[in-house]
């Protein structure tokens, strides 16, 4: 897929549904349970807070293109937490100091 062919968002989101199944493929060699919880570990190690915001934006549209072994780790992968506004970084930069 070219830079011409999709939006930037369309484009991290499909390199991420690639890199998840790429784990997942390798997982799937393994004894069921241990394969999920092995794709979920790794996800949870190796991928920072924004790959997973992205992961979970797929998962939660409805896992379109994710194997099953990757929607099934989906519940064991901490899902990292909302990005800190302006608003919320000026609110609590004034608890602090008033």
């Amino acid at each position: 897929m070219s830079h011409s062919e999709g939006t930037h968002s369309e484009l991290v989101i499909a390199k991420i549904i690639r890199m998840a199944n790429q784990i997942g493929i390798f997982f799937e060699t393994k004894p069921h349970d241990e394969g999920v919880a092995g794709v979920a570990d790794h996800i949870n190690k190796f991928w920072e807070p924004r790959m997973r915001r992205h992961f979970f934006d797929v998962v939660d549209a409805g896992g379109e293109g994710l194997r099953p072994i990757v929607l099934e780790a989906a519940s064991a992968v901490r899902r990292p937490s909302a990005p800190v506004t302006p608003e919320q970084a000026a609110e609590a930069a004034a608890d602090v100091s008033g």
